[in-house]
């Protein structure tokens, strides 16, 4: 009898982590299609590339500034339907893009969509360390190559859809966003009887795991992770605001095919991240993070110099190493604060997410003035920054349980 009853809640908790991946990969998926439109956009308004970075600055700030508070939240206010109001904002926001006259306009519907991101990020995260049954890895790089599959599909719908008819037929994405309210009816049910169950007099509480570590070198340690999510974002920036500027203007391929390179890169991006999280919980994260983000700095080094061939193999190596980092970062940060998972999902979604628009508006600037392949070579040492990894302490020889 109690290994049935296990096996029903390890399939119950298999199914929700699916479901919240399926949610991630919708999420990213508007987002990217937003991002791989900027060149329809700018055509259609007849946008500057400084205008371009603004609009991404502002959906970067929405889709972060707000997520550790967010999180917070979450973690002190558990609700069944945080999911289903991100997804509703973002509907609405992808409505507004699809008929905006001005670029002002464009900044109002990236908002909502970055506060959609905002809602959805530390809450389905959060839920997905709750679902993980300990497995904290392998169950971030199921959610994360849900949201990394969505990023490389909304480049190929651009391209399907956007690119040949114009910005009026983001509506139809609107459309999409307001029919995959559905998928997060189980997460609801889910939520609801998980709640319950653990509100009960008779429940037994969870086992925390805390790291035998002082508070300053637990702070320390998360300082540095912030510093290695800088430095892999301000580099991925390149690729989600400007690659697709980069290979029209240095190769002189269309915005279609553009896109499908795009496309490239995000899918080797889904491939790493799904393999990052298991990795990391057999051999430790502290050397996938090492080898993720210091083992970019090769390729990124040598893209800026190479033809267009070479320019796509390494963008997809680029693509696979560099994104295996991201899930043993957030598991490590909530590793070292056990009893802030909403918090530091919130706050690390919401860094990157604030490094990518500031480094967004930044580099539009730059390439105004200097060009788009100036751009790259500029950013190609950044995965240097990965050296810092040499400080981070192994965690894994350092925790406790607590009851």
């Amino acid at each position: 009898m109690k290994h049935n009853i296990r096996a029903a809640a390890a399939g119950t908790s298999l199914s929700v982590l699916l479901s919240l991946s399926m949610a991630h990969m919708f999420n990213d998926m508007f987002q990217s299609l937003v991002s791989a439109s900027y060149p329809v956009i700018k055509e259609s308004l007849d946008l500057t590339f400084s205008q371009i970075g603004l609009i991404a600055l502002t959906y970067q700030i929405c889709a972060s500034v707000f997520q550790p508070f967010f999180g917070e939240l979450f973690d002190r206010r558990p609700n069944s339907w945080y999911l289903v109001i991100g997804t509703t904002s973002t509907a609405i926001g992808l409505l507004i893009l699809a008929f905006a006259p001005s670029v002002y306009a464009v900044m109002l519907s990236v908002a909502f969509i970055g506060l959609g991101s905002s809602v959805i990020h530390p809450e389905a995260s959060r839920l997905t360390h709750v679902a993980s049954g300990g497995k904290y890895g392998l169950a971030q790089s199921i959610f994360q190559v849900g949201g990394n599959f969505g990023g490389a599909i909304g480049p190929l719908l651009a391209a399907a859809v956007v690119a040949p008819y114009g910005q009026r037929y983001i509506a139809i994405f609107a459309a999409l966003a307001a029919i995959s309210l559905l998928t997060k009816r189980p997460l609801v049910r889910w939520h609801r009887l998980h709640y319950r169950q653990a509100q009960r007099p008779n429940a037994t509480p969870a086992t925390v795991h805390r790291v035998r570590l002082s508070k300053r070198k637990i702070y320390w340690s998360l300082v540095l992770l912030l510093l290695l999510i800088f430095s892999k974002y301000i580099y991925m920036a390149c690729f989600s605001n400007y690659y697709t500027f980069y290979l029209i203007e240095k190769f002189g391929v269309t915005t279609r095919q553009s896109q499908i390179f795009l496309f490239a890169n995000l899918l080797a991006s889904a491939v790493g991240i799904l393999l990052g999280g298991p990795i990391g919980d057999r051999v430790g994260r502290k050397h996938v993070i090492w080898a993720s983000i210091l083992g970019t700095a090769p390729f990124a080094i040598i893209l800026p110099y190479v033809g267009l061939a070479w320019t796509c193999v390494l963008s997809i190596m680029i693509g696979l190493v560099l994104s295996s980092a991201f899930s043993a970062i957030l598991v490590y940060a909530q590793e070292l604060l056990p009893t802030k998972v909403g918090l530091i999902s919130g706050l690390f979604f919401g860094l990157a997410f604030g490094i990518a628009g500031i480094a967004a508006a930044v580099l539009g600037g730059v390439a105004d003035a200097h060009g788009i392949e100036y751009v790259y070579r500029l950013c190609s040492f950044t995965p240097l920054l990965g050296l810092t990894a040499m400080f981070l302490p192994n965690i894994r020889k350092a925790k406790r349980s607590d009851a």
